[in-house]
């Protein structure tokens, strides 16, 4: 359990800048705060996207500020989210990986420049709707106690958004806020009604949100090109044709585009040679024992210096159950993660993290192989 949440109280009230999506959870968000004694401003981070959604977002977000009656502002991100966010998921599996946008959109956009701005214009905190617990616990070099900042999961596992927050630094928790971090998802919805808030009833979003209503096949193709080359099962025969190898993802099942007796999964690709392998669900090609982390991240810096191995839980996919592993540090920002075993669908490119028993997240990183 986190062993401190921030908390204020009106006589020393703090500005805060919300990051307003136009969904229910970051207006309960602001509602939170507001409540609590901070001195609220709503922003919309104005991100590309290619069906026009943003727009409705921001009028949604603007409706809730209106309710709360707080500032609103828009923040014309589009940009440098295409840059940052867009760019980098198409360069990523142009190179046959699986690249986690929503990963690069807490670095760059949300915690990278959307902080910054709110720094630069008076904010002592963003804030977000994110399903995530904040604490802090008091460190001593020996000569001065100082407080260091933990990320845990959140009340409502289902929802837990920590697999996405691996990459924060200790200087950028310092400016954080997660109201909802303590709220089963039930929770915030009736909040939300009770307050009567216009997004009480909203939807979540499914999916990347920057796609819009088409496929990522679809997507990628308008900037990627098509290669056709040959589908393979795991014995090395051909068994149908693709469009390329840079369009599919590790443990893939459907949109195949190839018709077999029984569901298979993309196990392997191929970029340079554009090659897809297909194999059945039991097939051993699936599973990985170890993976390789680059530009690994610890949140809880008293643990990365304390030893060279630890005995954590990990995650390789959002959402997949926790798993025991024993993580060793390999060369500066290189580790390896053995799992206690074997893991499916693991994809370089996505993230793997790491916790403790406790629910806190330690940290991650991106895997190579």
């Amino acid at each position: 359990m986190p062993k401190e949440s921030r908390k204020v109280h009106p006589e020393q009230s703090r500005r805060v800048f919300v990051g307003m999506s136009g969904g229910v959870d970051s207006s309960v968000s602001a509602l939170l705060l507001k409540n609590q004694g901070y001195d609220v401003t709503g922003v919309h981070l104005r991100c590309w996207n290619r069906d026009g959604c943003d727009v409705r977002e921001a009028k949604d977000a603007r409706r809730v500020a209106s309710h709360l009656g707080i500032p609103f502002y828009v923040l014309d991100l589009e940009k440098e989210y295409k840059a940052k966010v867009v760019d980098y998921m198409i360069e990523g599996y142009r190179q046959g990986l699986t690249p986690n946008p929503d990963v690069m959109c807490n670095k760059e956009i949300k915690f990278g420049l959307f902080l910054e701005k709110a720094l630069e214009m008076g904010a002592d905190y963003v804030a977000t709707g994110h399903y995530v617990r904040l604490g802090s616990q008091h460190t001593s070099d020996g000569t001065a106690l100082s407080s260091e900042f933990t990320l845990f999961e959140a009340k409502d596992k289902s929802k837990d958004q920590s697999y996405f927050l691996w990459t924060l630094s200790q200087e950028q928790l310092k400016h954080c806020l997660f109201p909802i971090g303590d709220y089963l998802k039930s929770e915030v919805r009736q909040i939300a009604r009770d307050a009567g808030l216009p997004t009480a009833e909203k939807k979540d979003s499914q999916g990347i949100c920057f796609v819009g209503k088409v496929t990522l096949e679809e997507f990628l193709s308008e900037y990627l090109p098509q290669k056709e080359g040959n589908v393979l099962d795991s014995e090395g025969k051909v068994v149908g044709a693709h469009a390329g190898a840079h369009f599919y993802t590790i443990g893939q099942r459907h949109g195949l585009g190839v018709a077999l007796n029984e569901p298979h999964y993309v196990a392997e690709k191929d970029v340079g040679g554009n090659t897809v392998i297909l194999v059945r669900e039991d097939n051993p090609i699936l599973y990985r024992k170890e993976v390789v982390l680059s530009d690994a991240n610890f949140i809880n810096k008293t643990i990365q210096h304390s030893q060279e191995c630890w005995i954590v839980l990990a995650r390789v996919r959002y959402r997949q159950p926790l798993v025991p592993a024993t993580l060793y540090k390999i060369h500066n920002t290189e580790y390896k993660i053995l799992f206690e075993r074997p893991q499916k669908f693991v994809a370089p490119g996505q993230s793997a993290v790491f916790y403790n028993e406790d629910g806190e997240m330690l940290g991650g990183g991106v895997i190579t192989n």
